[in-house]
């Protein structure tokens, strides 16, 4: 199904649109968030196209320009506890949006905006520890008694979905080393497998060479000895029928007949 003219200009926009999320934004920047509403209007358009792509095209579509507006919406918040939990619940698209990218642009700046807010907080972080480092314990306490309570909730909610992260990531690595072992050893014993397979063939043949030639040279020897067998029985029937004509001639001639 050829593509209409709308999702063209749609692909364009968002290959746009993806390629401005990659980059590095100041404050004043203002093309994304314009670029991403012409999108939804646009995805809005595509949908009651009577062209309109297959439907898996369409949630790709809806989950990428869901992503841009998300990402817009997560940079937006004050806090980088805030940005991070915001980006850890967006949804990037599954597949490329054109087919020079080897993986979806949006999961790119997933990760990109990831590692951007954890830098973030933890640039906060050390801030805050060596800023208070030489204050004295009372200002200590005062200081953490005034964060308040949602935010080092947050925090604690962050630190435990990033240590689940972490644990499942090695987790994976160990399976995909297991897998890979597993998958290696198998490859091995198929090798030797095969290869005791190849060398029992190769000595069949041969043997069934052997056995070849030799039920040749039995041929042959059997053909030779039937020819002079039949060679001999006919000389002797030649032999045989010559004396009984001639005993008869002797014994007409030895005995005639009685008058």
């Amino acid at each position: 199904m050829a593509t209409s003219r709308l999702e063209i200009n749609f692909i364009r926009l968002l290959s746009r649109c993806e390629s401005i999320a990659s980059e590095k934004r100041g404050e004043t920047e203002w093309r994304l968030e314009k670029y991403v509403g012409a999108l939804e209007e646009m995805l809005v358009a595509l949908k009651k196209s009577a062209s309109k792509p297959p439907p898996e095209t369409l949630t790709d579509y809806t989950r990428k320009v869901g992503f841009l507006k998300g990402l817009i919406v997560a940079e937006k918040l004050s806090s980088p506890t805030e940005k991070a939990l915001a980006n850890q619940f967006l949804a990037p698209g599954r597949t490329p949006t054109i087919s020079s990218e080897r993986m979806p642009a949006t999961k790119t700046v997933h990760v990109q905006s990831k590692a951007r807010c954890t830098g973030e907080m933890r640039s906060e972080l050390f801030g805050t520890v060596s800023s208070s480092a030489g204050l004295p314990e009372t200002d200590l306490r005062h200081r953490s008694r005034s964060i308040p309570a949602d935010e080092r909730q947050s925090t604690a909610e962050l630190d435990a979905v990033l240590q689940h992260h972490h644990n499942l990531q090695e987790k994976l690595a160990e399976e995909m080393l297991g897998l890979a072992r597993n998958l290696k050893n198998n490859t091995l014993a198929a090798q030797n497998i095969i290869k005791q397979d190849n060398q029992t063939l190769s000595q069949s043949m041969r043997q069934a060479d052997v056995n070849f030639e030799k039920l040749r040279t039995e041929s042959e020897r059997l053909e030779q000895h039937a020819k002079k067998s039949v060679n001999w029985f006919f000389w002797l029937m030649l032999i045989l029928v010559s004396f009984t004509f001639i005993s008869m001639i002797l014994f007409i001639r030895l005995f005639p007949r009685l008058r």
